[in-house]
């Protein structure tokens, strides 16, 4: 995921079994950055780079409201 401040602007999906892959992730951030690339220059602030397993975290809620 690429932040802007607070603001998300792009989630890509990846491959899990890559990340090990040298350079896997640095592929998906050159290219937000190269399509946002207008939008990084007049923000004030730099992008963040943020990966996380989503299907874990959807899977966690999904339970928790379940078993409420």
């Amino acid at each position: 995921m690429m932040y802007l401040g607070n603001d998300l602007i792009e989630a890509v999906p990846v491959n899990d079994k890559d990340l090990r892959v040298p350079g896997y992730l640095g592929k998906f951030k050159r290219y937000l950055k190269q399509k946002y690339e207008t939008l990084i220059r007049t923000s004030a602030e730099q992008p963040e780079f943020l990966v996380c397993d989503t299907d874990f975290h959807i899977q966690k809620i999904t339970e928790r409201k379940t078993n409420h």
